[in-house]
């Protein structure tokens, strides 16, 4: 905990510091409210004990200020004068508390404790607001499984940053925040965010927020999600997606432990962990010059890699079952049949746990009574045990891939043993050249959307 303490008296400065510092409490003091707002636009204050009067401006004014800028750290109020009108006038004005000199200063250090911890709490709410959702629990048993966790349980005792890879729907959320849960950190925030899923143009402004006036629309200060993770985890899903220049930015925070929000004049010290996760190649970004070699390196200093389920197939009754009870509430309570559950159990889950919960909910629709039997199972299947690569493909992107490679339609079974983005690369070329470029029109007839197709485009890097 860090806290500025404004006060003119230098002997109540100095007494509190120390009574601080062996309560192991960091703490900065001002003698006005001219120093104090000072020091509040260059550093960060978990929270301000701040006088209520002061030569210049009073402390009262000093919490207006702090109100219109933005700047959120809560104040207790002290004073000399212990009158209503004054405790009154500073609540109103912004203050979480008030005190009247002299004080017990073990009660202030219990007020600083509850007001940190409730500002923490505030703080974790606004995260996950603009953040993506919670998952599932973390579960298996399988010997992959344990491996996994047995990893988890290494390093979830260390601050060292964190790469997690797998395809999507492996549950790469859920394995950053057991790692956060088993961690001496557990108490702190976990905020975590889709790179994807922000719009380049707000990232910046997300990741480390902005000053007040910093761009059009920037009515106040907006607190960055690396500050709003405190000294917890930041979790960065779809790391590959993060825009080139702020993957400079990123790679400054990870060496320099220091953010600047956008507009600001003055580096802002965080601590969050960070773990990153990505379903896509790093180390082929790294090659194409879609992704810095030095942030890999700082992102990947210890990796973690998903399986996907078709490889710990044994684990599909236990998830199968969990994720039963969780829909169950907004449902009906089902159980599975033993055919069901082999039938699950054969299936390959392109699409993985994500892809199992779709199946499952589906079931619950399909199911007249309370037991879930195989012939609830809808499973879309295309293709009979096709290789993973190509489960899912459209024939209309086999068929075109075979003819932009110049072979007869009739053949397009024949790439079912390339890869996925050989396939889609070629078919989506072909596509691209037969509609003269318009990208909607390709799309329908590889019988995909079109934000499928832009998205594909970018990631072949296609022109």
């Amino acid at each position: 905990m860090r806290v500025l303490i404004v006060d003119d008296e230098q002997n109540i400065r100095q007494s509190l510091k120390k009574y601080l510092s062996l309560e192991k409490i960091d703490s900065e003091g001002a003698e006005s409210g001219e120093a104090a707002l000072e020091y509040l636009e260059k550093e960060n204050f978990d929270a301000v004990i701040l006088d209520l009067k002061l030569p210049g401006i009073s402390g009262q004014a000093v919490l207006e200020i702090m109100q219109k800028q933005g700047i959120y750290s809560p104040a207790i109020m002290i004073s000399a004068h212990g009158e209503i009108a004054d405790a009154v006038t500073a609540l109103k004005s912004g203050a979480k508390d008030y005190l009247v000199k002299p004080f017990d200063p073990a009660e202030l250090v219990i007020k600083l404790r509850s007001l940190v911890e409730n500002h923490r709490r505030e703080n974790t709410m606004e995260a996950e607001k603009r953040t993506i959702p919670k998952e599932n629990s973390f579960l298996g048993d399988t010997p992959q499984m344990r491996k996994l966790l047995d990893q988890i349980d290494k390093i979830a005792g260390t601050d060292v940053t964190v790469l997690i890879t797998g395809e999507s729907g492996t549950g790469k959320e859920v394995a950053a925040r057991e790692i956060h849960a088993r961690s001496p950190a557990a108490g702190e925030p976990f905020v975590a965010v889709n790179i994807g899923g922000i719009h380049e143009g707000l990232m910046e402004s997300e990741l480390f927020g902005h000053e007040k006036g910093s761009f059009t629309g920037a009515a106040a200060r907006k607190i960055g999600l690396f500050e709003l993770a405190g000294h917890g985890c930041l979790f960065l899903d779809e790391i590959g997606e993060m825009p080139m220049p702020l993957q400079v930015k990123l790679l400054r925070v990870l060496q320099d432990r220091k953010i600047r929000r956008l507009g600001g004049v003055s580096d802002i010290p965080v601590s969050a962990r960070i773990i990153s996760a990505t379903n896509q190649n790093l180390e082929t970004l790294v090659k194409e010059g879609r992704f810095r070699e030095d942030l890999y390196y700082r992102l990947n200093v210890f990796r973690i890699s998903l399986p996907p389920l078709r490889e710990r197939r044994d684990d599909v009754p236990l998830l199968a079952h969990h994720l039963l009870a969780k829909h169950a509430s907004r449902t009906k309570a089902c159980t599975m049949s033993s055919g069901a559950i082999e039938k699950l159990k054969t299936y390959s889950f392109p699409g993985n746990i994500r892809e199992l919960e779709n199946i499952l909910e589906r079931a619950l629709i399909y199911c007249e009574g309370n037991i879930i039997r195989p012939e609830d199972i809808d499973l879309h299947e295309t293709q009979n045990n096709a290789p993973f690569e190509t489960a899912g493909l459209s024939d209309q992107m086999l068929t075109t891939a075979a003819i932009a490679s110049g072979q007869n339609p009739a053949a397009a079974n024949t790439f079912r043993s390339e890869s996925l983005e050989d396939i889609e690369k070629q078919a989506i070329i072909a596509a691209l050249e037969r509609c003269d470029g318009n990208r909607t029109r390709a799309a329908e007839s590889l019988g995909v959307s079109r934000k499928t197709i832009l998205n594909k485009i970018k990631l072949y890097g296609l022109k």
